[in-house]
């Protein structure tokens, strides 16, 4: 079997798809919060509740759909078309239906069954699409690019959905307009669609060995279909016996649940402690993913270098800082800061300006959103960066390659996860005190002091608890170029027969990394 050859165009072919992975969670995670109850007349607790909810029913879709893809590979679908690019051809001409979700004037309901559909839509791309770099290459540098550009397309994606707003609000007008959002949500929807193809049209599955091609399938009847839900929940939960995977999670959820905590309250934030609107929020954000850009950029070779773990604590500690800055801001409340904002009309980059340059003004409006990108980068770099390894490790534990049923019980977690920290943050604002602007949407109210107060405790100590949390569970992760580099000569050992490390410090990587004996490896029981 010939190993296809990888190069530059396949990287960004494959990571263009994270346009929409990334692309779509950005403007969901940065705004979708912000425009319910901004422009929607929900409560914080209603749109908590319809970011959240869809994600527990993702507890079943996102596990079943990495389960059927990894057992289409001898089906006729998985040979003539491929398990995992049958499901990207089916969302491309369903996607653009993300602009429903931004309709105003609708139900509870209807924002919920809208939000419903398009989750569905976007899983059945992310988990077939997450396993393609894994298939598409076993080389560990090659699967570092595979991440590095992945994130370098993510945070573009999240530059685009921040700074939308903002264009759209200077081409057509309508300052905090509910129908900026619609306009952004139907340019995403398309260009979604087109990255989805060109991830279809530059990317390939791995090749079918001589042995594989020889393999019939059972046909499909009703006991085998009954067995599905049995032996997916049982491939789920036995993906936790490794120790690297379970430690790879810690990093993942620490990084990511930090970050929704942070997108939940930060426009709120924004809204009511530094009294920005629409146009200072977009122009925030911007910053801020402009500055992940640069983290990622530099991460790659930090990762490489240095493993994951040195990474995410460096990340934590940028990021902690913008958190401890921004309370630094609530309580010294500093004198002529609004002031000074409402001078720039809505444009604070005009306050770089020689002529309305003020130091405390920039200081506070950069400094914070800077440090906060520089570590929101790196979080959301190193646990992808770390994902496209584990196969490998698992196939050392189990024999077998298991990229679907990883993607997605990876997905399963963090949706899960994500879920409980949406309907917990928006029911926390809520309870708070905080108020809607109902009767005038699009407009920003004086809110209680108790409501302030829990906006800036669940924005500077909700992150920082849960980024520590997952960093003291992975303390001891040790998967890296050179661990790695072990593992691999080992499942090639494994897989030609041997039963023994090729050395003592063999085993001790090998087994650290599974969480196996090594005389259990490779599916063996004994």
């Amino acid at each position: 079997m010939t190993q296809r050859k990888t190069g530059w165009v396949n990287y960004w072919g494959w990571g263009s798809g994270d346009m929409l992975g990334a692309g779509a969670q950005a403007v969901i995670t940065g705004w979708l919060f912000y425009f319910f109850t901004t422009f929607c007349s929900l409560s914080a607790a209603e749109a908590g509740l319809i970011l959240g909810l869809p994600r527990l029913l993702e507890a079943i879709t996102c596990p079943l759909i990495g389960y059927v893809s990894d057992n289409l590979r001898h089906t006729w679908i998985g040979r003539k078309i491929g398990r995992r690019k049958i499901f990207l051809i089916i969302t491309i001409p369903l996607l653009p239906s993300f602009a429903l979700i931004f309709v105003t004037g609708q139900t509870f309901v209807y924002y919920l069954v809208t939000f419903i559909f398009f989750e569905f839509l976007y899983t059945m791309f992310l988990i077939p699409w997450e396993t393609l770099a894994a298939e598409m290459t076993k080389d560990y540098k090659e699967k570092a690019k595979f991440a590095g550009v992945r994130m370098l397309v993510a945070q573009t994606s999240a530059i685009l959905a921040s700074y939308l707003p903002t264009l759209i609000i200077n081409s057509v007008g309508g300052k905090d307009s509910p129908n900026t959002f619609l306009i952004m949500a139907a340019i995403f929807g398309v260009i979604f669609s087109l990255v989805v193809l060109l991830v279809v049209l530059l990317t390939w599955e791995r090749p079918y060995t001589e042995a594989e091609k020889q393999i019939q399938p059972a046909p499909l009847n009703l006991a085998a279909a009954l067995l599905i839900p049995v032996n997916m929940f049982r491939d789920l939960f036995s993906t936790l016996r490794i120790r690297a995977f379970r430690q790879h999670l810690s990093i993942y959820l620490g990084g990511y649940i930090s970050q929704d905590i942070f997108n939940t309250a930060f426009p709120i934030f924004v809204a009511t402690v530094m009294f920005g609107a629409t146009l200072v929020i977009s122009q925030l954000m911007t910053t801020m993913y402009v500055a992940q850009l640069i983290s990622v950029m530099i991460a790659i070779q930090v990762v490489i270098r240095t493993g994951p773990t040195v990474a995410y604590r460096i990340a934590i500690a940028f990021f902690s800082l913008a958190l401890l800055l921004y309370l630094a801001f609530y309580v010294i409340h500093p004198s002529g800061f609004e002031t000074a904002l409402a001078g720039t009309d809505g444009n604070i980059f005009s306050a770089l300006s020689s002529g309305q340059f003020n130091p405390s003004l920039v200081f506070w409006l950069f400094v914070p959103i800077i440090l906060a990108g520089l570590g929101r980068g790196t979080l959301n770099f190193v646990p992808w960066s770390v994902y496209n390894y584990l196969p490998d490790v698992d196939e050392a534990a189990t024999g077998q390659r298991r990229e679907g049923i990883f993607a997605g019980v990876m997905t399963l977690v963090r949706k899960l996860a994500q879920s409980g920290a949406i309907i917990v943050t928006g029911w926390i604002i809520d309870l708070g005190g905080y108020v809607s602007p109902k009767a005038h949407p699009g407009k920003v109210i004086a809110q209680s002091p108790d409501a302030i107060h829990t906006i800036v405790l669940l924005l500077v100590a909700g992150p920082i608890v849960v980024m520590l949390l997952g960093l003291l569970l992975s303390w001891k992760f040790r998967l890296n170029a050179t661990t790695h580099g072990v593992l691999m000569t080992e499942v090639e050992r494994l897989r030609s027969g041997e039963t023994q490390p090729q050395s003592e410090e063999s085993r001790r990587i090998v087994e650290d990394l599974t969480g196996l004996r090594f005389d259990r490896l490779w599916g063996r029981k004994t």
